[in-house]
């Protein structure tokens, strides 16, 4: 079956607009309802962060700030409590190679723009993993990590590609409003992506050739399942 390399951020704050730190980390149904589809189809997923640094979940993800149920967080939390072991000790980002994984998938979380949309790293990483044809996949903020992958002419490899991600209405409705340090959707499509939005809390999934993304936390099983079809159909 595939190895498939969830990447995720290592941040655990986010500098906002008005200079403040707020406090984040990954999205909790991203990691934990993805990483169940991929591996209840068969795969391997192995986990990634710059530096190797155990990865925190952002708090409000699994409480009612976040619109989450309570049941929905109590499941979420257990699951991810079953994976501690490869949450305690990612591989480093820098150590690993795209010709070694058949799918790289970046989850969300408003921590991916503090760290990951900026890390030159990762962005060869997913140039060499769109060289090879490899999937390429991202969740939510997690598709604010594509733009790290520039071209040694500066353009951004993922341009005029077709994408979602969290829109900059979901953003200014139910994420960090005016307070956002910039809106991922806009940055993208500043740097030439076609992006590609559903509705507002929707789930939407976007495929573009070996790139596939999820609008939002509600698109987590269903970006999860057409990485697994494309993975099949490879």
């Amino acid at each position: 079956m595939a190895q498939i390399l969830m990447i995720l951020s290592a941040a655990d704050t986010l500098t906002l607009a008005d200079g403040s730190s707020h406090p984040t980390g990954y999205w909790a149904e991203e990691v934990a309802a993805s990483h169940k589809v991929l591996t209840e189809a068969g795969h391997t997923v192995r986990i990634a962060t710059p530096g190797g640094a155990r990865p925190v979940v952002d708090p409000i993800s699994l409480d009612e700030r976040g619109g989450v149920e309570a049941a929905d967080a109590a499941e979420f939390k257990a699951y991810l409590e079953s994976i501690d072991a490869d949450l305690s000790a990612p591989l480093d980002l820098p150590a690993v190679r795209a010709a070694d994984h058949d799918a790289l998938y970046l989850p969300g979380g408003h921590a991916p723009m503090a760290d990951l949309a900026g890390d030159a790293r990762l962005g060869a990483l997913l140039a060499d993993a769109d060289a090879r044809g490899r999937i390429v996949a991202a969740l939510c903020h997690g598709v604010a990590g594509l733009l790290s992958a520039t071209k040694d002419d500066g353009g951004f490899v993922f341009a005029g590609r077709g994408l979602t991600v969290f829109t900059d209405e979901e953003e200014r409705q139910g994420g960090l409003g005016d307070r956002t340090p910039w809106l991922v959707q806009s940055r993208l499509a500043e740097r030439g992506a076609v992006v590609k939005p559903g509705a507002p809390w929707s789930d939407t999934v976007v495929a573009d050739g070996n790139l596939i993304t999820g609008q939002n936390p509600q698109s987590s099983v269903s970006t999860a399942r057409r990485v697994v079809e494309a993975l099949a159909s490879a």
